[in-house]
């Protein structure tokens, strides 16, 4: 049987959803004749807790209409940081990037889906990057994920990639392209927990050439040192 699924990410508790779900429910069902199965993700426990209360109306022993949330947080979804782990399963590996990014394992979690995200189709791979980006409420985390997404190169058609493109044209000048990409080679190796030396730094602000600091980029996702940026140069 066919389902359709309506996932919502959740910050905080918001008294006002349980009346617009069911609402929202009893629509889509409406509309496309499918079952809809409400799906709540986020990355708050106590968030998760309310949620996961089942939404009733009708007399205390005799409910004309009962919503009950599918709710995946924190608690239920588990922490992926390993690469290989997260390419046996992408989509448990994006709901845990959905669940858990944001913190000291943020990371480490962005990092491992981003190279899992290489191993599936491209069509695929741009639903859930959208998905990842829209969860990310902390906004430090939704930058690395954005930088990750720009240095990897793979989702040049999916509309967050145009985003970022269209945000590029809008400084006009290939100052500005070079000094972000500047910018974000060094916020990965940061976020990644990687010392950056005053001597890597320097050189890394130095290059004005965009194609050396796209390679420099998609090297610091993975580099052990910051030094590896310059592997073989």
């Amino acid at each position: 049987m066919p389902y359709l699924l309506v996932v919502e990410s959740q910050g905080k508790a918001d008294e006002r959803k349980r009346g617009s779900w069911p609402y929202y429910l009893s629509y889509l069902y409406e509309k496309y004749r499918c079952e809809p199965v409400l799906i709540v993700i986020t990355q708050s426990s106590a968030t998760a807790r309310w949620a996961s209360r089942p939404i009733r109306f009708g007399f205390r022993d005799w409910h004309s209409l009962t919503v009950r949330p599918l709710v995946l947080g924190p608690d239920n979804v588990p922490v992926i940081t390993d690469e290989r782990q997260a390419e046996q399963d992408v989509p448990l590996a994006v709901l845990s990037a959905m669940t858990h990014g944001r913190g000291p394992r943020a990371a480490a979690i962005l990092e491992s889906l981003a190279a899992a995200l290489r191993t599936i189709d491209r069509d695929s791979a741009a639903v859930f990057v959208q998905f990842v980006d829209s969860c990310l409420a902390d906004p430090q985390a939704k930058q690395m994920w954005r930088d990750l997404m720009t240095a990897i190169q793979y989702f040049w058609r999916h509309p967050l990639a145009e985003q970022v493109r269209e945000e590029g044209r809008e400084e006009g000048r290939e100052e500005g392209r070079v000094e972000d990409r500047q910018e974000m080679t060094l916020r990965i190796l940061q976020w990644r927990g990687i010392p950056v030396t005053d001597t890597v730094r320097e050189r890394v602000q130095a290059c004005t050439d965009l194609a050396q600091l796209e390679a420099w980029a998609q090297r610091a996702v993975h580099a052990a040192d910051a030094r590896e940026l310059f592997a073989g140069e």
